[in-house]
């Protein structure tokens, strides 16, 4: 981090179920930033603002922007969840990343301190399901989850000069097989859940219910957990 402390933190999450528990935790209300909505609220002496990306690359790259073109940010954070690469990590395991890797691209950005946490291991950014035969590749390089929009934060961060973060808690194993294009699809775009989509998939899967229900915990689980150790940051700054 910079040697002055944050007088303004934002916080990134891409689901309403991962936005959620920080507007809870942090005690966050409804607000604006120029035309983004937000939650805002204070944490000691930092301002901390909280807002919705949306799912992927593309939307975490704009709504990267247009916070940054909205106000003055000491420090941003992408908060949520993410696939672990390996099966011994548990579900609910915190990564705090040092290095972030764009599969589309292979460029690599590197997260700031945040808090007290300081970053380790690296993470995964891509759009789309990878098969095993990728990931084992990236196994062997360290990776140890996988996500849709860190890289794309860091890389419009690192462009504009913006210190930031990853908070990322592990809320399904890739080797386990239970995500997979169908299910990804049971949300849209901006996280919000595809209910249509979620009906058909029950109706035509009956017996998918008892891992979809274990998906739906684990994520929460792991929701709650990176939304703790984002807000623990911020109370550090503070």
């Amino acid at each position: 981090m910079p040697n002055a402390s944050p007088r303004r933190v934002a916080l990134l999450a891409p689901m309403p179920s991962e936005l959620r528990p920080l507007v809870r935790r942090l005690e966050l209300t409804r607000s604006a930033l120029g035309d983004l909505p937000v939650h805002a609220g204070t944490v000691g002496e930092v301002e901390v603002v909280a807002t919705r990306t949306g799912m992927g690359t593309a939307s975490a790259a704009e709504v990267t922007r247009q916070v940054l073109d909205a106000a003055t940010v000491d420090h941003l954070c992408i908060v949520g969840i993410a696939g672990g690469l390996r099966p011994d990590v548990e579900i609910g395991t915190v990564v705090v990343p040092d290095t972030v890797i764009d599969h589309a691209t292979g460029a690599e950005y590197h997260p700031r301190p945040f808090g007290d946490a300081l970053p380790e291991g690296t993470i995964l950014t891509s759009n789309d399901l990878l098969d095993n035969d990728v990931l084992d590749g990236f196994r062997e390089r360290g990776v140890v989850a996988v996500d849709m929009e860190t890289a794309a934060v860091g890389a419009i961060c690192e462009a504009r000069g913006c210190s930031w973060s990853a908070v990322r808690s592990i809320s399904d194993r890739t080797v386990d097989g239970t995500v997979s294009d169908e299910v990804f699809r049971l949300a849209k775009p901006d996280g919000s859940p595809n209910l249509g989509a979620s009906l058909r998939y029950l109706l035509t899967r009956p017996w998918r219910i008892p891992a979809l229900v274990r998906l739906a915990r684990d994520a929460t689980v792991a929701a709650g957990a990176a939304a703790a150790a984002a807000a623990h940051a911020c109370h550090e700054l503070a």
